[in-house]
């Protein structure tokens, strides 16, 4: 059996949410999950339907995105999840999928304001969105860029990552993450469902006020803070 067996059932279970939750279609996205001990990940084999899909074909993959083991070619987009690996020393998991209205707002270049409880049930902040890469960006390592582009709008914007698990790629599609696979695709389906609810708010009141701070505070915090009381102890 691999040494990497954990990792590779941890990343196609979580890779079969995306389609059940209805984040993806046909061979669109993919997640993650890494051994951060081992220094590698398991990630989902381009360009394969979901249904193909088994713990056996997850490609291991290292921080520098060099294949460790697997006889498939990892997805296009490996080199953006191993360099978001190498830089944030928590991050167990990673999805990228293309959802409808997440992608949306990236493709018209938009953060998602903060209209509600139910976004501020996971963020304090607006999800941004990363400006669309530059020319020179795109014809050099894209796939590595897009990493880049990715870890340089939270820098801009002041976010840590370990508070802000989700970002919008300017013209493209959404990434997610966490301390685990399964998290990384919880905070994808967030995401999805934070993105429908602005942009049906924006078409029923265009005019639509931002959520005051105080709630903000309250819902983030009952959840979330060092006296949160949501959930089982």
């Amino acid at each position: 059996m691999s040494n990497y067996q954990h990792i590779r059932e941890e990343a196609y279970a979580a890779n079969m949410q995306l389609p059940k939750l209805g984040l993806v279609m046909f061979t669109f996205g993919n997640v993650s999950a890494a051994d951060r001990a081992a220094g590698v990940f398991a990630i989902k084999p381009s360009g394969v339907p979901y249904e193909e899909l088994s713990p056996a074909n997850m490609v291991i993959v290292d921080f520098d995105g060099k294949t460790v083991e697997g006889n498939m070619r990892p997805s296009s987009d490996t080199l953006t999840h191993a360099l978001l690996y190498k830089t944030w020393d928590t991050v167990g998991g990673i999805s990228h999928t293309h959802s409808t209205y997440a992608t949306a707002w990236a493709q018209a270049q938009q953060d998602i304001p903060i209209f509600g409880t139910t976004h501020a049930d996971h963020n304090t902040v607006d999800i941004p969105c990363a400006p669309p890469m530059s020319d020179e960006m795109i014809l050099g390592n894209y796939e590595y860029e897009t990493g880049n582009q990715i870890i340089n709008c939270l820098k801009e914007k002041g976010y840590d990552y370990k508070e802000v698990e989700m970002i919008l790629v300017g013209n493209h599609a959404p990434f997610t993450w966490g301390k685990t696979a399964a998290k990384a695709v919880y905070n994808s389906g967030v995401l999805e469902s934070i993105a429908q609810l602005a942009m049906l708010t924006l078409q029923v009141n265009p005019g639509a006020p931002r959520l005051k701070e105080a709630l903000i505070r309250k819902h983030f915090e009952r959840k979330h803070g060092p006296d949160s009381y949501y959930g089982q102890a």
